[in-house]
């Protein structure tokens, strides 16, 4: 469902959810941001379903992957915020009804992704340099439209890649395009919070999966994309 400039695909998705049912797609029709959002429709109860956001992610990933230049690290600041060697770009939330309980399978999830696709300012690119863009980074002739279309396809690969190997396997895919953290183990536990061990330690530190996603660390309210 393609939607004009300014229109909100995660907005129009979460409201649309209900009616349209899994696996539709909205989408927002510009050229500098890759906008869109998909609706989820999942058997599990919300405190594992929430997995789904790790899912959305390694299929966000890979689809930015598969239209890098060679040697571009493409990687993740937990648990939403997407890189280009170091440069925010973009990154992906997840929505849910609001009035879900954890031990019942929601109605639907929602997972929207914005990506900056051109710098829509003259400053130098130094000025900002936690921040970019594709156009920046060297990502050619991918445009908005290929980006998206890419995400989809990875999506349900990695929906497959779920139900035939478990969610292990696109937990591992997570924790592979996280940035790295030196001297440190993680893994992912069953309600979806990312669990940090240092090494030589046997305590480990708890990040708190539903509270952090519900403010995107990327999202900049007023510009509608990525932090400067």
């Amino acid at each position: 469902m393609r939607l004009r400039e300014n229109r909100d695909a995660f907005a129009h998705a979460i409201d649309i959810a209900d009616e349209s049912g899994a696996g539709t797609l909205t989408y927002v029709g510009r050229f500098d941001l890759a906008e869109f959002a998909v609706v989820l429709e999942p058997s599990e109860p919300l405190r594992t379903a929430r997995r789904a956001f790790y899912a959305g992610m390694v299929a966000l990933t890979d689809a930015l992957r598969a239209y890098a230049p060679p040697n571009k690290e493409v990687a993740i600041d937990w648990p939403d915020a997407i890189r280009v060697d170091g440069g925010l770009v973009g990154g992906g939330r997840l929505g849910w009804p609001p009035r879900a309980r954890e031990e019942e399978p929601p109605r639907w999830l929602v997972f929207g992704a914005v990506i900056l696709m051109v710098a829509m300012t003259d400053r130098e690119a130094g000025v900002h340099p936690l921040a970019s863009a594709l156009d920046r980074e060297g990502f050619g002739e991918a445009g908005a439209i290929e980006i998206t279309e890419s995400f989809a396809r990875h999506l349900m690969l990695a929906t497959d890649t779920w139900q035939v190997d478990g969610f292990d396997a696109i937990g591992r895919e997570f924790l592979n395009r996280l940035t790295r953290d030196q001297n440190t183990s993680r893994m992912i536990d069953g309600n979806g919070d990312l669990l940090v061990r240092r090494v030589g330690t046997s305590r480990a530190d708890r990040r708190d999966l539903k509270r952090d996603l519900l403010l995107p660390s990327w999202l900049d309210p007023l510009l509608g994309g990525p932090r400067l």
